[in-house]
């Protein structure tokens, strides 16, 4: 919602400035097809070469992410920590092995099947498992395991954030690409000399459009949009610490209860539940 707020104010601002100004919104208009066709072709012909496929499928989706609100709210950490205690609770009453079953079918777990919202998120449910899984075999140290860690959570990192630079790239490029609309607009005005006055400034005017738009659609579109992104990948990236941090505090020796206290405070403050929250649902949840 707020995306699109500011993008209504961005352009009320930019074009109804103009207008008040005695500026002639025609014109805009009428080379705006042929500028934003020369400007936009040339940008998608280059994001094509510039990036592999699965880099162009993940930037679309993250277009569409960046309309949609976070997800990573408070009530899903407290859900998130919840299931790590109880996991952690489990396994320090019943032995290691007693969790295996939990480990090796997530989706027949009653503990997972108690925290919906985690246990829908597979790859959220599967770093959980798959670290759970080495504790139980106890064949790697704590030193071991959050060396893992830390290489999958910078693998995800980098993959979450190729959209990203994909998208700083495309803004990057498309101000030039407004470049070459305008300096094509340029040459077929000076092929037109012998015009009236009048035909040759709509026609420089609508050729100074395209370097208008390449600046408008980088630092007024793409560019904050990129930011954005950025931003939501990096919550994505923090719950992954927040497992890490939690499952790293217990293979230390620390009590279910402690160690998701080591997990709440690597949250953000605006997702973090405080400590009586946080005991308030996990007994809940009993």
């Amino acid at each position: 919602m707020f995306v699109i707020i500011g993008f209504v104010i961005s352009m009320i601002c930019i074009f109804g400035v103009f207008i008040i100004h005695g500026g002639n919104i025609g014109v805009i208009l009428k080379a705006l097809p042929f500028e934003m066709a020369t400007i936009f072709g040339a940008a998608i012909g280059a994001f094509l070469i510039n990036n592999q496929m699965k880099v162009v499928k993940a930037t679309l989706k993250g277009f569409g992410q960046c309309f949609k609100g976070s997800q990573y709210t408070k009530a899903r950490y407290m859900e998130l920590l919840a299931l790590q205690y109880d996991i952690l609770q489990k396994a320090r009453k019943e032995g290691l092995m007693a969790i295996e079953q939990d480990v090796e079918n997530p989706d027949q777990s009653p503990l997972f099947k108690k925290y919906p919202t985690i246990a829908a998120d597979h790859h959220v449910t599967e770093f959980i498992t798959d670290y759970l899984r080495m504790m139980v075999s106890g064949n790697l140290n704590a030193h071991e395991i959050e060396s893992l860690m830390d290489a999958e959570i910078e693998t995800h990192h980098q993959e979450a954030h190729a959209p990203v630079a994909a998208i700083g790239r495309l803004a990057g490029a498309l101000p030039a690409f407004g470049i070459v609309a305008a300096v094509l607009g340029v040459v077929n005005t000076m092929g037109s000399v012998g015009q009236p006055p009048a035909v040759l400034g709509g026609m420089i005017g609508s050729a100074l459009v395209g370097t208008f738009l390449g600046i408008l659609l980088a630092y007024g579109v793409f560019e904050p949009l990129g930011g954005l992104l950025e931003q939501k990948t990096e919550e994505a990236s923090k719950e992954y610490t927040c497992i890490k941090t939690t499952l790293l505090a217990s293979m230390q020796g620390y009590a279910p209860a402690t160690a998701i206290e080591f997990g709440r405070k690597v949250l953000f403050s605006d997702v973090r539940p405080s400590f009586a929250e946080l005991e308030s649902h996990v007994k809940g949840k009993k």
